[in-house]
């Protein structure tokens, strides 16, 4: 049976000087602060563990979402080293946070909630995660996952619970249209997940192949898919078909996470996707398959973790999240690829892409962006 991913990815804009400038300095001031939600900095395993090195938080870091914590902590990302909870449990409404992005208009977005009542694109001040208010909403919203901004100035958002992709005014945040919807078909959008626009300016969405009834996701048997749309027509297809589940997994695959790189201004542009149910698979331009990236952490067979989604650090380094589904608390780990050889970046003293070990103070993560 397959399970049910009920809490998911990253597309992060760069070149941001002055806003990279001011949350570099946000991170210093907050470094020293690990201790105070109840977990060690040390890399006690019984605490939540981390990375090797002291790591000082004055450097590149990563924001991880927590779906079971209503919060976005933050880790160094030299070190690996917990810095603080970059937003506190609940604030500005946060709730089973999903995809995080950070904009280039100096805000940080996330999609939030888990019923009509709740759901929301919320915005944060990305220097210091303070609460923006509600940015997106309504429109039938239900579950948003995935959220992108388009070339045609619109935000895109996946409402997973209602198998629609829905646009909001990029500038205002009002709701404008139901872009695409599903049919509970092959190929249809069904469960959307991630979205990411790719350089050719297409619309790329990642699909659970579940489909939403009354508001609530059923396994009819269809597949897990990437689907790829011209936003000037409205018109999709399959770009990538289900993929052969991964040896790691429990025989399902549910693909999510998707971000291009790592060097697309050079030419290296290819679309890596993470898979719920275990590893990270690199494609070219035509959508081949290029090369598989084991993501299984736990010791069991087959693995007991899930992943969530991808993003792009400093040196090209791919950093991954994922947690513990045989833990009630279902604690997070960080993972760390080079993202031109794919080669696993374990932190000393771990095995495997293990960057940072079990973490208490990650609750069931799925959302992961670099910062700044």
């Amino acid at each position: 049976m397959q399970a049910l991913r009920t809490s998911k990815q990253i597309q992060v804009h760069t070149g941001r000087g002055s806003l990279a400038a001011a949350l570099r300095l946000a991170v210093a001031a907050g470094a020293g602060c690990g201790g105070d939600d109840g977990g060690s900095t040390t890399g006690d395993p019984g605490s939540g563990g981390r990375g090797a090195g002291g790591g000082t938080g004055d450097g590149p870091a990563l924001l991880v979402g927590n779906t079971r914590g209503d919060s976005v902590s933050l880790y160094d990302q030299e070190s690996g080293a917990f810095v603080r909870d970059f937003i506190p449990t609940g604030s500005g409404g946060l709730k089973e946070p999903d995809f995080l992005l950070i904009h280039d208009d100096g805000f940080l977005y996330v999609s939030s909630g888990a019923d009509a009542a709740s759901s929301a694109v919320l915005r944060f001040r990305a220097d210091t995660g303070e609460p923006a208010g509600a940015f997106a909403q309504g429109g039938g919203l239900l579950r948003p996952y995935g959220i992108a901004f388009g070339p045609d100035g619109m935000l895109y958002v996946s409402s997973f619970r209602t198998d629609q992709l829905l646009r909001y005014d990029a500038a205002t945040g009002d709701f404008v249209d139901v872009f695409a919807e599903g049919d509970a078909m092959p190929g249809g959008l069904n469960g959307p997940n991630g979205l990411v626009f790719g350089p050719d300016g297409m619309l790329y969405v990642t699909t659970q192949g579940s489909v939403a009834v009354s508001g609530q996701p059923t396994f009819p048997g269809l597949p897990s898919q990437v689907l790829r749309y011209d936003i000037s027509t409205g018109e999709g297809a399959v770009f990538i078909d289900e993929p052969e589940p991964s040896p790691d997994s429990a025989g399902f695959i549910s693909l999510l996470g998707l971000v291009f790189g790592p060097d697309c201004d050079a030419g290296e542009c290819d679309l890596f996707v993470s898979d719920f149910a275990n590893d990270i698979r690199r494609y070219d331009a035509t959508g081949a398959l290029l090369d598989t990236l084991p993501t299984g952490f736990t010791e069991t067979t087959p693995r007991g973790n899930h992943m969530g989604g991808l993003t792009f650090g400093e040196g090209r380094r791919l950093f991954t999240v994922g947690f513990d589904a045989m833990n009630d608390a279902a604690p997070g780990t960080l993972l760390r690829f080079d993202s031109a050889t794919g080669d696993p970046l374990p932190a000393e003293g771990q095995s495997g892409a293990v960057f940072v070990a079990e973490d208490t103070r990650m609750k069931r993560p799925i959302g992961i962006t670099a910062w700044p």
